[in-house]
């Protein structure tokens, strides 16, 4: 399945684009896409601390703009955007 992260605030520093694009194999939940971004950010920026942190500290939103739990479950292509803190907050 295709999941399309929207990025957002400081996470905008990940991409060219508004968004990055992810391919996975089965059902995964937030925690676990967390680590999938993770090993991007080590791939991509050498385990950039700040970004890693970026990823840690975020939340994240289903496609209808609801905030959603390190425990949802993405079981179909989908947007999910994270949204990091705002003024270190």
């Amino acid at each position: 399945m295709k999941i399309k992260l929207e990025l957002f605030g400081a996470s905008r520093e990940f991409s060219n684009n508004d968004y990055l694009e992810f391919k996975i194999k089965n059902n995964i939940s937030i925690k676990q896409f967390r680590k999938e971004i993770t090993n991007y950010i080590n791939k991509k920026f050498k385990g950039n601390k700040n970004f890693k942190k970026i990823i840690q500290t975020s939340v994240f939103c289903s496609e209808d703009n609801n905030i959603i739990t390190d425990d949802y479950k993405i079981t179909k292509d989908q947007k999910i955007g994270i949204i990091p803190p705002i003024g270190g907050g």
